[in-house]
């Protein structure tokens, strides 16, 4: 039987177009009230065998909140964003707006001194070919969405640019299946999606 991981979006901390890269805030009161909105629906997930989540406040937060006392993996944290850390990308753009057209052109630039995309993609598919096989078991993982959006290129054995066209909304769950190189994304039921701007 294939293993199943299934991601689920961590919590916002803030309205989308406030995100900043590599945001470690914790969840605001807006943030946990989406996360007891969609409870009954994620809580179904704690039975997963193995339960994990990114080393993010929100995603810890979040994991324990929806009772799945997760265990924190650094494979799973977000991609390392060098000098524009905790900035917006509008910030970013206004202070090296050719660094982040180089950043969202080319999947192997650096120009933040971070990570490249390529490098985060590849980490990520790391994580998720090492996990376990066993007899099939389940695995629940609260990540942040660009996580789950470069383990998704990797799954659909997409280009590093296909990133950049997945939308991962908060508290959503995205299920893959299969094995180490050999994955499916699946596409289940649709949970609540808390609407926030």
């Amino acid at each position: 039987m294939p293993l199943r991981v299934t991601f689920v979006a961590a919590a916002r901390s803030s309205p989308l177009l406030a995100e900043r890269f590599q945001d470690d805030r914790p969840l605001d009161q807006a943030g946990w009230d989406e996360v007891q909105s969609v409870a009954g629906d994620l809580l179904p997930l704690a039975a997963a065998e193995l339960r994990y989540c990114s080393p993010t406040p929100r995603s810890r937060a979040t994991g324990d909140a929806l009772g799945y006392a997760p265990l924190v993996q650094l494979a799973l944290r977000d991609c390392d964003m060098g000098r524009w850390r905790g900035l917006t990308l509008g910030e970013a753009m206004a202070r090296e707006p050719d660094a982040v057209d180089a950043w969202l052109a080319d999947p192997r630039s650096t120009p933040h001194g971070g990570e490249s995309l390529l490098a985060f993609i590849t980490r990520v598919a790391g994580w998720l070919d090492t996990r376990p096989v066993g007899d099939g078991g389940r695995i629940v993982a609260v990540a942040e969405p660009s996580v789950i959006r470069a383990a998704l290129v990797y799954v659909l054995k997409a280009p590093p640019s296909t990133y950049w066209n997945i939308d991962v909304r908060p508290l959503s769950a995205t299920t893959v299946t299969g094995r180490a190189g050999r994955w499916n994304l699946r596409l289940d039921g649709v949970f609540a999606q808390p609407s926030r701007t």
